[in-house]
């Protein structure tokens, strides 16, 4: 009996799944990713209620609790403003997730359409579309989302759209080859002979072919993002006081890494474990997604 679509989907997820469950180190990025969701939801959600679920008002100052070390009130601490570091950590969540997926999008989306109609026409329209993608590249991503940053101004919706532009020529050359090598398959020639339209072929015959490599690099591209809000945070060009940010509260606390370390090892520390959770988790993408992979 032949198998329909819809269970060889199944079975592929069941495959994916498997191979990720078995990666002790992807399913330890997919349940820290999980629980940052969560928590970034769950904040958010409660925001809007007008209710803080968090021990202390993240932005509310404190100058009378200033500096306080670790301790069974202040888990993590307070900062010179006297405001709670666990809070204001939790409450970053949000924030550097938001960012990183909105941007993700954006440059996922925008690229895959570019890379896909380069691969697909070729000819002085592809050339035209990769030099310009070259040209991007040529220019370190972290400081041309600064300069997208001088013209357009600061703040989360700038850092968003900064970030996402910048990273956009990573996506079009992936989907470029991608598509270069799925077009010359015996189905695409057929659906062009029955007649189906360039852009039919592009967005049913082709893109859902070509998903494994983008989803890949759309997982670690999350974490460059998330990376890259951090650096525009430090810099003073992401959000704006007195919401809270890993990197601007990194910024904000350099000058106390003596006196007051633990204002920057926290903020750090989320900094570090999303990205590694990101990163662990598209490594383990990879490989599930990879047949020869989980051949060996």
């Amino acid at each position: 009996m032949a198998k329909t679509p819809s269970s060889g989907r199944a079975a592929r997820l069941g495959d994916m799944w498997y191979s990720i469950y078995s990666n002790k180190a992807a399913l330890c990025g997919l349940i820290i990713i999980v629980l940052l969701a969560l928590t970034a939801i769950v904040v958010y959600i409660t925001e809007l209620m007008g209710i803080n679920i968090l021990p202390y008002d993240p932005n509310q100052a404190n100058m009378d609790e200033a500096f306080i070390a670790p301790c069974a009130e202040h888990w993590f601490g307070t900062d010179q403003l006297g405001r709670d570091i666990f809070s204001r950590v939790i409450d970053g969540t949000k924030i550097s997730l938001s960012v990183g997926i909105a941007a993700v999008a954006i440059s996922l989306t925008l690229g895959t359409i570019l890379g896909s109609i380069g691969g697909y026409f070729g000819g002085k329209l592809d050339n035209l579309i990769m030099r310009f993608m070259d040209v991007i590249l040529s220019v370190p991503s972290i400081l041309l989302a600064i300069a997208f940053m001088a013209a357009m101004g600061r703040g989360l919706d700038k850092a968003v759209l900064a970030i996402g532009l910048v990273s956009i020529p990573e996506y079009a050359r992936i989907a470029r080859s991608c598509v270069i090598s799925v077009k010359a398959n015996d189905y695409i020639q057929a659906a062009i002979v029955t007649g189906d339209s360039s852009a039919r072929i592009i967005f049913r015959h082709i893109l859902p072919n070509i998903t494994s490599p983008i989803v890949v690099r759309a997982t670690l591209g999350i974490s460059v993002a998330v990376l890259d809000t951090a650096a525009l945070g430090f810099l003073g060009l992401g959000v704006q006081p007195p919401y809270a940010e890993w990197g601007d509260m990194l910024a904000r606390s350099r000058s106390f890494i003596f006196s007051a370390p633990y204002t920057l090892i926290f903020p750090g520390m989320a900094i570090t474990i999303t990205v590694l959770a990101f990163n662990l988790l598209g490594d383990g993408l990879r490989d599930a997604l990879d047949p020869r992979a989980r051949r060996r």
